[in-house]
């Protein structure tokens, strides 16, 4: 039985991303980070890392989220386009100069595509609603990432 199983299931596939993007809370400011996950089929897990940069000027602390992540994804792309729904929970450590600091937990849910290139490179869209728990200066945090995918 356990033959049969191994021989019907989808070979599992991983990725890496590479991404640079926006955060407006509570001001513009450069989001960089990387993802690295494996999926079967439907279903992938991922970690992430994320930093958003700091602005004294309108006391937007830097913000930095380590996460761990379940996909929902579409089996096979559709028209080059793989669209997926994420949710998962990890730990974040905020800082606004010497005046505060915070680390606690999160949690995220979003979604985004995955768009064919050339062979395993795919350009990854992605907007996140990252919620913070303790006592950070903002609790709700909105990201939004442009990235290279790369499969292996």
């Amino acid at each position: 039985m356990l033959v049969l199983l191994a021989l019907s299931s989808s070979p599992a596939s991983a990725d890496a991303t590479l991404f640079i993007g926006l955060t407006a809370t509570p001001s513009n400011r450069v989001t960089k980070g990387f993802a690295i996950g494996a999926g079967l089929l439907i279903v992938g897990v991922e970690f992430e890392w994320a930093s958003i940069a700091e602005d004294t000027f309108k006391a937007a602390p830097v913000l930095k989220t380590g996460m761990g992540n379940v996909l929902l994804q579409t089996p096979i792309p559709l028209a080059g386009m793989q669209f997926y729904v994420t949710s998962g929970a990890g730990g974040y450590r905020e800082r606004l100069g010497t005046t505060h600091k915070e680390t606690n937990i999160g949690f995220n849910t979003g979604g985004g595509v995955k768009v064919s290139l050339l062979g395993p490179l795919k350009a990854r869209l992605d907007y996140r609603v990252i919620k913070l728990r303790g006592n950070p200066l903002y609790s709700k945090v909105h990201r939004v990432y442009a990235g290279i995918n790369l499969g292996f």
